[in-house]
């Protein structure tokens, strides 16, 4: 559908659900959600697909969704408002991502019980996680394991099982990717045409029915538990929530120290003096760095100079001129209150045949304060951040350097978190005072944002990635990527410019020699007859 039409169709459903809706049950919902309905076009888009683009039913979903949301409390649901026991039962929980890197809804069966008593707050659970979700990801899908080993008769809650499905049916458009049920006993077997019906037709083919020896087509085995036939040995407990799985990555010399101790003198004697040969190191390397720029510069124009000649060597060119090219397109940013990160999802990483390891995250205070930062992440052994735990200084940005650790490979279900959160001080800050600043710093005051990995095979990335191998540059520069990219660019206009008034000024004096010999030829013409 096209972008058009799109907007007019969002601007129709909100001014329809405006008109028609709100007017007559206006107690029924909450007055956050008609404000969201009206700012966030996500959102409204989401109900759309849900409903194949009939406003009609969408209308109808949209107000559903709101009055369950207002039954349930669904924005005031916190960890504190619910009761303890819910959690600690571990029936339902976050963790994990299946293969193609979208976030794992666990329901063990076994560990819940059927009580029609405890049936709302139960469901209140569901709401509480499935929100928690919504909210840190920003309508990235889910995929839901029904873990049915080891399930009894007393485990069997129909009702529940229902309700769950409703939640991304109605509640949650279009967060669905699919249902995975492991081992469905034999007595369940009736009942799975019920939950096929209650999916619909359009949503029966995200049922996939496994066992030990099919799961893993839909869930890699380091996210499986073992009697999954998986390699997981995560184990559910409580406290905290086990949705944040995010830890700190390595920096650039080796694993960071935990955040609740502080550095000895020895380990900071020993930096020192790693930042003292990097130094001097640097000062040889930076003619490398010279030939290096000098040797893109050159392939950038190569498909000029050479373009009459059709070699594989100007066909090398010009997959380099183009992925040049790619690398000055404006980055997705994500506007934060306190960064602008860039970029705004995924991190573009090559394959081992490109050999890029390394992406850039860009972070841009937007604040008159301070921001500190840190970098976590869900695969802390095989990725280096530089910086991994900084500030950065009002109106400034500040390049962070994220590469692959040694033979490792990205995985889709790699996962960046970086927090954030203002300072009052204005001076230099220090590791310490990070430290301190972190363990006191309030929960509801710390910005989140997540990025996810992906893997580039054509030469075409869409976020900015350094190819070590092409720009051969110490990982310890402290050389501005991104200024040298754009010195590289503007030397490539200036250099088209010179060729193109080069071949204007060939063009004229090839002209003005064949004046000339004109001339010279129409004299000669003049002269022989008179001489005769």
């Amino acid at each position: 559908m096209a972008e058009q039409d799109k907007t007019a169709l969002i601007r129709e459903t909100r001014e329809r659900f405006e008109v028609e809706y709100v007017p007559a049950k206006t107690d029924k919902y909450d007055s956050r959600d008609l404000e969201r309905l009206q700012q966030d076009d996500t959102w409204v888009e989401n109900f759309l697909l849900w409903r194949h683009d009939v406003v009609d039913d969408t209308l109808k979903m949209i107000d559903e969704s709101f009055q369950w949301r207002k039954e349930y409390a669904v924005h005031d649901l916190t960890e504190s408002s619910l009761p303890k026991w819910l959690f600690d039962s571990g029936s339902l929980y976050l963790h994990g991502y299946d293969k193609e890197g979208h976030k794992i809804f666990w329901f063990r069966v076994k560990l819940h019980t059927k009580d029609p008593k405890t049936q709302f707050e139960k469901k209140k659970l569901v709401a509480f996680w499935l929100e928690r979700y919504a909210k840190r990801e920003n309508g990235k899908p889910l995929t839901v394991v029904f873990d049915m080993a080891e399930t009894g008769l007393s485990n069997i809650d129909l009702d529940f099982v229902r309700y769950i499905i409703g939640c991304f049916k109605v509640y949650y458009p279009n967060y669905l990717t699919k249902i995975v049920i492991f081992e469905l006993p034999w007595i369940m077997n009736a009942a799975f045409k019920l939950v096929k019906s209650w999916l619909g037709p359009e949503a029966v083919n995200l049922l996939k029915v496994t066992n030990k020896n099919d799961v893993q087509e839909y869930i890699s085995a380091e996210y499986l538990p073992p009697h999954m036939g998986g390699t997981d040995t995560f184990k559910y407990s409580y406290p905290p929530l086990v949705d944040d799985d995010f830890q700190t990555p390595l920096c650039e010399n080796g694993p960071l120290t935990n955040e609740d101790e502080t550095e000895s003198k020895e380990e900071i004697d020993i930096d020192n003096k790693e930042s003292l040969d990097t130094n001097e190191e640097q000062v040889p390397s930076s003619k490398k760095a010279e030939e290096a720029i000098q040797h893109i510069s050159s392939s950038i124009i190569c498909p000029l100079a050479n373009h009459a000649e059709q070699t594989p060597k100007s066909e090398e060119c010009d997959k380099l001129d183009s992925k040049t090219k790619n690398a000055k397109k404006a980055l997705t940013t994500f506007k934060g209150p306190l960064l602008h990160i860039s970029p705004a999802e995924e991190l573009h990483f090559g394959s081992k045949e490109t050999g890029e390891k390394k992406c850039l995250i860009v972070l841009t205070n937007v604040t008159k304060n301070t921001v500190a930062f840190k970098v976590r992440t869900t695969a802390p052994d095989k990725y280096r951040v530089k910086p991994s735990n900084s500030s950065c200084e009002p109106g400034t940005s500040l390049d962070i350097i994220v590469s692959l650790h040694g033979g490792c490979a990205v995985s889709l279900q790699d996962r960046f978190l970086i927090m954030a959160a203002e300072m009052e001080q204005s001076s230099v800050v220090g590791t310490q005072e990070l430290t301190q600043f972190w363990k006191e710093i309030p929960r509801n005051k710390v910005m989140e944002h997540r990025l996810r990995c992906h893997v580039t095979e054509s030469s075409k990335p869409s976020t900015l990635t350094l190819n070590e191998n092409t720009l051969n540059i110490p990982a310890k520069s402290n050389e501005d990527l991104h200024l040298q990219l754009t010195q590289l660019l503007q030397a490539n206009t200036r250099l088209r410019e010179q060729i193109d008034r080069c071949v204007w000024f060939q063009q004229l004096t090839l002209l003005l020699v064949f004046l000339l010999v004109a001339s010279t030829a129409f004299c000669f013409y003049l002269l022989y007859p008179s001489s005769s």
